[in-house]
């Protein structure tokens, strides 16, 4: 009776068939499951199959724990294996998925523990096997038990097969033992694309860029045609040695053999450019991709966030979410969240934070990493009350964690907070780094805290073992130029042990700025011109001195130089967040949509601070 009633609820796949489904067209509807990722049918498809009795065979097995490993479920896959050595004798298919579920979910150690079972088994392996087993092997960083696995495919007789061969190649580069792969790659009665795209790929993950380009130009001289996977190998090494002009060469290739409908190769390209700093070439690319991914949007918002244009970074966000086709992910939510602490989108930031609490993202592993990058977007958003919060609340905590928490309240001035969290950190037995110090010592700086400024410099190589660099005698000198110790920070500047940058000399001049030191400043004024004549700061931070003394003949030679040099001064910028986005103006903007309504606006705004102040 259960059985009949069970039978009637028919899972959705199945309503194209006109009777109910028999052993076979389960395995088909369980295929497709597996490539559509669709667990929720494959789950039903599951029960149905275990209510008929169709699960006493080796291929409906293997076909269920194929179906669980694709919707990344391993720990079921692994019950259905288990569970069905009981009820039927597993073959070698059935180890096969199982390992290959595995080694999909980057669990190489369980891989290898079935491997190891199969073996005592008596099961013959086969050319399936291999490839799966070296992976586990070089992903458990176990050189000898690869080799190992490589004298097995002698012992079986796939030592020819071109997938064992390539992945024992790359498993060798992955080592990197080139001499082994190479020999592996000679040995081969027969080469296809297949092997030199692992040789390829190998030497690209070991750094080895000229071994890589040398095999894409034997590749094309032996007369073979470049897949797709090895043009999205050989971008990879030109991304890392930052080559666009070798970038282009393959991307007229792309264009040449009709690669460029692929979307892995159009996603390679757009990560190329954008590594390479060619960012209007990668914007290019995503506008006329034809199909777009969640690594598509992901890499052109991480290319815009690395080139500092953060309003376009928050805009392709705000746009990729108006599109509905791809959720958010880890990836995208840790890129964007930089750019709302940049731009202060307090707004958004929030609702990103919202969308990472009700979808679960940045569990297990990845929780501090995003609760770090939450929390920085919180302090750089002047919202320090959040910021503690997400701190508090963390049930793990890195040095990353309590360096953000404690250069956020440096940030704002709060330096006896960031003090207080510095001590706290000491006690929980967390050792400080270079980024703490620089931290602690903006702290005092921000605070006028020089006595224990000073301490910690003297204390940082003797206490904590950290070797003070230029960015911590920066902080230390800011912090002495703002209380006005101009001798005292000129006399560090002079004698500290390691060599002077345009930033330190640039801190220092702000300093008898602010003071009025017309004398210190010339000579600092000198330096950061020397170490940095492109810079327009300087050349701003002098005039300004000059001006406040009413040396007006010295402003005009100023401005000279700068003309002279071919400085410009980048004009400010502000921005204001709104509901519907985050709206930057730039000193005397015209260009605005909305310019006519904001400039009248603007004027009676004017004219009422104009009649108070006559009331």
């Amino acid at each position: 009776m259960y059985k009949t009633i069970l039978k009637t609820q028919i899972p959705n796949c199945f309503r194209l068939f006109s009777s109910l489904p028999n052993h076979n067209t389960c395995i088909a509807s369980l295929k497709l499951c597996a490539n559509q990722s669709d667990l929720q049918q494959g789950q039903k498809l599951h029960s149905y199959m275990l209510i008929n009795g169709f699960l006493t065979s080796p291929l409906s097995v293997t076909s269920l724990i194929n179906m669980y490993s694709k919707c990344n479920l391993i720990s079921s896959a692994y019950l259905v294996f288990t569970s069905s050595s009981s009820t039927c004798e597993l073959n070698v298919f059935n180890y096969n998925a199982i390992i290959a579920g595995f080694i999909h979910n980057d669990m190489s150690k369980p891989a290898l523990h079935v491997y190891e079972k199969m073996r005592l088994a008596g099961v013959l392996m086969d050319k399936f096997t291999f490839p799966c087993v070296v992976k586990a092997y070089s992903g458990n960083g176990d050189v000898v038990g690869m080799k190992i696995a490589h004298g097995l495919v002698f012992k079986f007789g796939v030592d020819c097969d071109l997938f064992v061969g390539s992945t024992i190649a790359h498993g060798y580069l992955k080592f990197g033992l080139m001499v082994d792969a190479q020999k592996v790659f000679d040995e081969m009665s027969d080469s296809d694309v297949v092997l030199w795209n692992a040789m390829i790929n190998g030497y690209a993950q070991i750094g080895e860029l000229g071994n890589a380009l040398e095999c894409l130009q034997r590749l094309r001289a032996e007369g073979h045609v470049p897949s797709r996977f090895t043009v999205t190998g050989i971008l990879s090494v030109l991304t890392s040695k930052g080559d666009a002009y070798n970038g282009k060469a393959v991307h007229g290739l792309v264009m040449k053999m009709g690669y460029f409908s692929g979307t892995a190769v159009c996603n390679a390209l757009i990560d190329m450019y954008g590594k390479c700093k060619s960012f209007d070439e990668a914007l290019k690319i995503f506008d006329v991709m034809a199909i777009k991914d969640i690594y598509s949007w992901n890499s052109i918002i991480s290319v815009h966030q690395q080139s500092g244009d953060h309003d376009e970074a928050l805009k392709l966000f705000e746009r990729m979410l108006r599109d509905g086709v791809f959720c958010p992910d880890l990836v995208t939510v840790t890129t964007v969240l930089p750019v709302c602490s940049h731009l202060a989108a307090l707004r958004h930031g929030k609702q990103i934070h919202g969308y990472i609490i009700t979808k679960g993202l940045g569990k297990d592993n990845d929780d501090t990493k995003i609760n770090n990058a939450v929390m920085d977007m919180y302090g750089k958003c002047g919202s320090m009350r959040e910021a503690q919060l997400v701190f508090d609340l963390m049930s793990i905590k890195d040095s990353a964690s309590w360096n953000i928490i404690i250069m956020n309240y440096a940030m704002h001035g709060l330096g006896n907070k960031a003090l207080d969290v510095f001590n706290k950190m000491c006690e929980a037995n967390m050792v400080p780094d270079e980024v703490t110090f620089v931290g602690v010592l903006s702290a005092c700086s921000h605070t006028g805290l020089v006595k224990q400024g000073q301490e910690f410099l003297s204390q940082m190589k003797s206490k904590y073992n950290v070797e003070p660099t230029v960015e911590h005698y920066t902080c230390v000198i800011d912090m002495l130029g703002r209380a006005g110790l101009l001798d005292q920070a000129y006399g560090l500047l002079s004698e500290m042990p390691i060599e002077s940058n345009s930033v330190v000399w640039r801190a220092f001049l702000a300093a008898c700025r602010m003071h009025g030191d017309a004398k210190l400043a010339e000579v600092a004024a000198g330096k950061v011109i020397d170490l940095e004549p492109e810079h327009c700061g300087s050349y701003v931070l002098m005039s300004n001195v000059y001006g406040t003394m009413g040396r007006f003949e010295k402003v005009s030679d100023v401005r000279h130089n700068m003309r002279q040099q071919d400085v410009k001064k980048t004009p400010g910028c502000s921005w204001i967040e709104f509901g519907d986005g985050v709206h930057v103006f730039g000193t005397g903007d015209r260009i605005h949509p909305d310019v006519g309504l904001i400039y009248r606006k603007l004027g009676s705004l004017y004219m009422s601070m104009g009649l108070c102040q006559m009331t």
